[in-house]
């Protein structure tokens, strides 16, 4: 006896299905075509993460697509999977939804539902049963993945994270990535730790971390590094060109600024003293290594522009501005720059040449 399609799919491919969109969109394809009157799925899954507690995908018949809703952490499943309920039930008259919470095979947290043009009979309501059975294997197997990932990215960054779940865990030369740098410097820290309760300095931390790493996602990105009060960022080149990535990269460092503006305020109200921070800026190449012991690894950058662009962070204090750009970095962007000069950086040979913005 021959399966039905959505049964094989199950079985043979979907434990191969990069997240819940694809998933459910293959499902969903297969369920059409064993003439399933369907209108809309819908399938939500727990994603532990800082921020995010659950997401769920809605799909649509009439467009084939899928969107994503996002559940904040916090907030609770049964919530998130009353939203896709009645998501369903607004699309059609039928309404097949499989909670898999504490099932077999599945995480806490799943759910699967269908909705249909008109209420489904006896043979297709037993169907989507049988799918509900059969998917709680692929469904458990990517809710793991999921949260491995997810977790995996949280603590190491996209970049390591994707390394990582490729299976890279042995010492390796690393890869060269041209880009432009970011170095910010949280000011006064070391006096903050040491006349500060430890809780009100993670506080602070973490606020400053907030607008730094925020602005350097929200332009396109990506945080390598918190270096005790401070970030390594890059903004590759490839899909955007120097100029873009540099231009990317002030954007963040204003957007920064802002942040850390607003935040002030309100440490002020609070009466308790501001935080200001150095950026630097340069533009160049980095290797970006699996190294550590045999058993013990971490990714890194090392490379002459990560330290010039250390090093360059460090004149900001003595030379009385916020951010510092170099030479290299300078010439890709268009706006009016100070020019400062060459200046001798600790640790690289060549004079660097230094511009402040205006």
């Amino acid at each position: 006896m021959q399966l039905p399609s959505a049964l094989s799919f199950l079985i043979d491919n979907a434990v191969d299905m990069p997240d819940g969109d694809a998933f459910l969109t293959a499902l969903a394809a297969r369920l059409m075509a064993e003439d399933m009157p369907l209108v809309g799925g819908a399938l939500t899954q727990a994603a532990p993460h800082p921020v995010i507690e659950q997401r769920t995908w809605l799909w649509r018949a009439d467009t084939g697509t899928v969107i994503e809703a996002l559940g904040l952490a916090r907030s609770s499943n049964t919530d998130q999977n009353h939203i896709a309920r009645n998501w369903l039930e607004s699309l059609g008259t039928g309404v097949v939804q499989e909670d898999f919470a504490g099932g077999a095979g599945a995480s806490d947290g799943t759910m699967l539902g269908w909705t249909a043009s008109r209420p489904f009979t006896a043979a297709e309501s037993e169907l989507l049963r049988e799918v509900a059975r059969f998917a709680a294997a692929p469904l458990a197997l990517l809710a793991t993945r999921s949260t491995l990932s997810a977790l995996l990215t949280a603590y190491l960054g996209r970049r390591s994270a994707t390394q990582v779940l490729a299976g890279r865990s042995r010492r390796e030369p690393g890869e060269t990535i041209r880009a432009a740098l970011l170095f910010a410097d949280l000011r006064g820290f070391t006096e903050l730790s040491e006349s500060t309760e430890a809780k009100e300095v993670i506080t602070a931390l973490d606020a400053w971390f907030d607008r730094i790493a925020g602005a350097v996602h929200v332009f396109g990105g990506e945080v390598l590094k918190f270096i005790g009060d401070g970030v390594l960022a890059i903004f590759p080149i490839g899909e955007r060109d120097a100029t873009a990535a540099c231009e990317a990269a002030l954007r963040a460092v204003a957007a920064a600024r802002a942040g850390m503006d607003h935040l002030n305020r309100t440490r002020a109200a609070q009466n308790v003293p501001p935080l200001s921070f150095g950026t630097a800026l340069h533009l160049g190449e980095m290797l970006w290594g699996n190294i550590g012991t045999a058993d013990r690894l971490d990714f890194t950058a090392i490379g002459s522009a990560v330290n010039l662009v250390s090093r360059l962070e460090g004149l900001c204090k003595p030379l009385g501005h916020s951010a510092l750009l170099s030479g290299s970095f300078a010439a890709q962007i268009r706006q009016p720059l100070i020019p400062l000069g060459e200046h001798s950086l600790r640790g690289i040979a060549a004079p660097c040449a230094v511009f402040a913005l205006q």
